[in-house]
């Protein structure tokens, strides 16, 4: 008798163990799944262009600015190890030019110095159109508009965006639009570069602002929502420091790849695929 209860123990274990496993690939499976291309862009006529690699569409990013990028916990977005707004954009810009999709990971500055010494085919990082960076790099469509903002401490005496005026230092992230608008001179209505520190990424500067070593960020608002949501204490001010538009860079005069790329994402902008992606990370209320 003892020795048929402990045979169905045993047979009890193995079921549950064999149950768990299952279920551990079904898990798995869920995270990597990949969706399906629709035929719209599967049929588009995109010309002959070139990549810095045969089968490959590498794209340089900084994947510290959620909900554009981010590393991922499991496999990512279509397993790549990735997730966000520009991370799907670029699946699909891949998936249309029957590429491969690579993602480099580095910091910003590094990102877009990439793009212009032909180390990858594109920049997708919340990436902004100003004209210094157009003197070397080339611009696609606009695809979702940015919003730069600021966070302060809750109990912060900077109550709106001409207070920062009054700020002793304001973090920004390396090489982006808020550090040259921020350390451009006051006359020309910036802080100047005394006042301005430079971080490698946003949470860095956001942990600056915990610590008091600075009196306010200046950054993007999908980021900033993501960085104050996670950080009790501080605040996102009501008045909006600029609005720009986000889109994806190539190498100057690179004219025959961003001439595919624009016709993809312009078609995926038609057929609400953008929208549909950007509402996976901003819901309306927030994208309002």
């Amino acid at each position: 008798m003892k020795k048929i209860i402990a045979m169905l123990l045993a047979l009890v274990m193995v079921l549950s163990l064999g149950a768990m496993a299952f279920a551990a690939e079904e898990e798995e499976a869920a995270e990597s799944e990949t969706p399906e291309v629709p035929d719209y862009l599967l049929d588009l006529d995109l010309g002959e262009f070139t990549t810095i690699e045969d089968g490959k569409l590498i794209m340089s990013t900084n994947a510290q600015f959620p909900p554009y990028e981010m590393v991922a916990d499991g496999d990512g977005f279509a397993g790549t190890g990735f997730e966000g707004i520009d991370v799907e954009i670029a699946w699909y810009l891949a998936q249309a030019t029957g590429l491969e999709l690579v993602i480099d990971n580095m910091e910003f500055p590094s990102a877009l110095i990439a793009v212009q010494e032909n180390k990858s085919d594109m920049m997708l990082a919340g990436l902004t159109y100003n004209e210094e960076r157009d003197e070397v790099m080339d611009f696609s469509t606009s695809y979702a508009t940015g919003v730069q903002v600021v966070i302060v401490p809750e109990d912060s005496e900077i109550e709106t965006v001409d207070d920062l005026a009054n700020a002793e230092m304001i973090g920004t992230q390396s090489g982006t639009t808020g550090y040259i608008y921020c350390s451009d001179t006051p006359e020309n209505g910036g802080y100047g570069e005394d006042h301005v520190t430079a971080y490698d990424n946003g949470a860095t500067a956001v942990q600056a602002l915990l610590n008091g070593q600075i009196d306010a960020v200046v950054i993007d608002d999908g980021p900033a929502k993501e960085y104050v949501a996670a950080n009790p204490g501080l605040k996102i001010l009501d008045t909006e420091y600029v609005t720009e538009d986000y889109c994806l860079a190539v190498d100057q005069d690179n004219t025959d790849l961003l001439n595919a790329l624009n016709t993809v994402i312009e078609k995926m902008i038609d057929e609400g695929l953008v929208a549909e992606i950007v509402s996976h990370y901003v819901s309306a209320e927030e994208a309002e």
